[in-house]
């Protein structure tokens, strides 16, 4: 037994050696799992750095080959494509503003009234000199005194809206307010006169923005700055008496020119009555003095610097 045994073992380390147990290495080998041929190999760069960059790609950094677009911030608008370009305004104030007639005639405009006292003396030495002028009128002022106002428009002055209450920063002011205070401004001026044509408006202190102007192109007015500030309210360094009188009439002298929009203010300041009486008949010698003129259409007034 023990002899057919070391036999047998014998032949076994024989056949092995031939190459006859091929067969299990073979299986031991066919038994690893093989990858699917629909797998692609893992990689270790992602696709989308292999794409080619767009033309408007920028590489930061000449080294790398490779760009991805990032996505926009939040918040942040996609460029757009073929965006209309900006409004062009035709005056040369602030945003746009217009600070000439358009013609050579010379235009008085008075600010901040009316009042019931010094605008019916204005008004009384206009109609003795025979010049028609502009009046600004507050809103809350013109609902207060409309006889003023229906005098105002009765003797041929042209009127604008000059806001509701006079607001330093109106144009900060909410969508709804603003369109509040211009239109209650104008629905003042007509309770007092109903056929008046308000064909522009000026902003309290000068400060026009694109916004605002685009508020008020919404009633139809057209935005008007000046040329020339006669500094009637500089009353803490020149008085209200001849040394007043004296500066504004410097003032208005010096850089008066045909065309020009003369700023002044007629609410609480007898000043400006005062220098106007003597400086009226001067202005009518060098000048035509007009109102400024209504009706026209708003969408545009020729500025005479422009070429």
């Amino acid at each position: 037994m023990r002899r057919a045994t070391f036999f047998a073992v014998l032949i076994a380390c024989v056949l092995a050696a031939s190459g006859c147990g091929s067969s299990v290495t073979v299986r031991t080998v066919s038994a690893r799992p093989a990858t699917p041929a629909s797998v692609a190999p893992f990689q270790t760069t992602s696709p989308a750095l292999r794409l080619t960059p767009s033309p408007s790609a920028t590489v930061a950094n000449p080294s790398h080959t490779a760009t991805t677009q990032s996505p926009p911030s939040v918040g942040q608008s996609p460029p757009s494509v073929g965006q209309p370009a900006p409004i062009v305004v035709a005056g040369h104030g602030p945003a746009g503003s217009i600070t000439t007639t358009g013609s050579d005639a010379v235009a008085l405009t008075f600010d901040d009234g009316p009042d019931p006292k010094n605008t019916m003396d204005l008004l009384d030495l206009l109609k003795e000199q025979g010049v028609k002028a502009t009046f600004c009128v507050v809103g809350f002022r013109a609902r207060d005194h409309p006889e003023v106002i229906a005098r105002i428009a009765a003797e041929g002055h042209t009127l604008c809206n000059h806001s509701w209450q006079h607001l330093q920063n109106l144009s900060e002011r909410e969508d709804s307010y603003l369109m509040w205070d211009l239109q209650s401004t104008n629905d003042a001026i007509h309770a007092a006169a109903p056929n008046a044509k308000i064909e522009y408006f000026r902003a309290p202190y000068g400060n026009f923005t694109r916004r605002l102007i685009d508020f008020a192109s919404k009633l139809n007015m057209k935005p008007i700055y000046w040329s020339v500030d006669d500094d009637c309210w500089m009353s803490s360094r020149y008085g209200v008496g001849p040394a007043m009188t004296n500066h504004m009439t410097a003032v208005v002298k010096r850089d008066t020119r045909p065309g020009g929009i003369i700023l002044s203010h007629d609410n609480g300041k007898p000043h400006t009555i005062a220098t106007y009486r003597s400086l009226l008949p001067w202005l009518k010698s060098m000048f035509r003095l007009e109102a400024l003129p209504t009706s026209q259409p708003p969408s545009r007034t020729h500025d005479p610097r422009e070429r």
